[in-house]
């Protein structure tokens, strides 16, 4: 599980890496060029992350957050490659 805060309508998909909040939780920050209008956005951070991680899209999934800026996203393959990468971007 990922906790995501992202901002949609930005010049460009990047990830900016992590971010503590006010209230001590740590947050991945990402940035996507898509709108937030039927799901574009949603769909941009999941192509962001699987090709980040080099993993399927499939194997990203939304599980909170659809509307929202703060997001919960569950990452099916935990290969040791893939949490490497994420350290990396964290």
């Amino acid at each position: 599980m990922l906790s995501l805060r992202v901002t949609p309508n930005a010049g460009r998909d990047i990830i900016d890496g992590a971010e503590t909040r006010d209230d001590g939780s740590a947050v991945l920050r990402l940035r996507v060029a898509a709108v937030p209008d039927k799901g574009k956005a949603n769909a941009a951070v999941t192509a962001l992350l699987s090709k980040t991680l080099g993993i399927p899209k499939s194997s990203v999934t939304l599980v909170g957050g659809e509307t929202a800026r703060l997001k919960t996203v569950l990452v099916a393959d935990a290969s040791d490659a893939v949490l490497e990468r994420l350290a990396a971007i964290a």
